[in-house]
């Protein structure tokens, strides 16, 4: 280790090193890099990553009517994006079309990107039909706070466990950015960008829990940006499912989150 090298420097390397190689993928058009990452007081917009899950050959959860978890993400995200842009808020989507985007890359890109924050959403489902309502998750490096947050956690960390992709491999840095020190006060950040969340979302549709769960999320490893994954509704519920197909839903859960998301950010004086 050079004097003056952190562990978190080493560990930035560490992704730009694999970073160089992902933007050799096609997914990489998705977001394009920028000169400085905002900060109070700049004259850059603030910077948004939205992740829709899932993609191409992974599905994410199929309700009872054969609703598909990518395609309703992708489609919210878009008009996420869209009402973000109209107030001021340069956001980007880990992938425009339906296509599958390791996680590990998704992380990298937000970090190409020089995101303040990273947004995944994702409308999961679970062994029974009853679970139902939207969710906020952040980071845990102690376990996951409920049974429900570990279930969904290993759901979609399995999304890597695909035939013909040996994506869990290259997690490694993701791994190790866990155990950094400094990642306690990101996940304290992704905490409050919860809370906003959450409280933006309850009017708009009823909660499974009014606090930000917390489990090992991969996508949310990023040592350096404030991440949240955001369960809208469970798909496997019959009602949520018919929610979920409808815009009108999809239109008043991307303004809930917009909300937040713009809360958050005048509440740090980058908006």
């Amino acid at each position: 280790m050079f004097p003056g090298t952190t562990r978190r420097q080493l560990i930035l390397t560490g992704m730009t090193t694999r970073l160089t190689s992902t933007l050799l993928n096609p997914v990489s058009y998705a977001c394009s890099p920028s000169s400085q990452k905002n900060k109070p007081g700049s004259t850059h917009k603030p910077r948004v990553m939205i992740d829709p899950g899932h993609g191409g050959k992974d599905p994410g959860a199929i309700g009872f009517a054969g609703t598909e978890e990518k395609h309703v993400v992708l489609d919210t995200a878009k008009y996420l994006q869209a009402r973000l842009t109209m107030n001021g808020v340069d956001a980007r989507l880990t992938r425009m079309d339906d296509i599958f985007v390791p996680l590990y890359e998704r992380v990298l890109m937000a970090h190409h990107y020089k995101a303040d924050l990273l947004v995944s959403l994702h409308a999961d489902g679970f062994t029974s039909p009853n679970a139902q309502g939207a969710s906020v998750f952040a980071l845990s490096t102690r376990g996951a706070t409920s049974a429900m947050a570990s279930y969904l956690s290993d759901s979609e960390n399995a999304a890597d466990i695909i035939p013909g992709e040996n994506s869990r491999a290259k997690d490694r840095y993701l791994q190790e950015a866990v155990f950094d020190p400094e990642q306690t006060e990101t996940i304290r950040e992704s905490l409050a960008l919860g809370r906003q969340l959450i409280d933006h979302i309850a009017p708009v549709h009823t909660l499974h829990t009014r606090q930000t769960e917390q489990a090992a999320f991969s996508v949310l490893k990023s040592p350096f940006i404030p991440s949240v994954l955001v369960e809208m509704a469970f798909i496997t519920h019959p009602e949520e499912e018919k929610l979920l197909s409808t815009s009108s839903f999809r239109h008043r859960m991307a303004g809930a989150m917009a909300e937040g998301i713009m809360g958050y950010l005048n509440s740090k004086k980058l908006l």
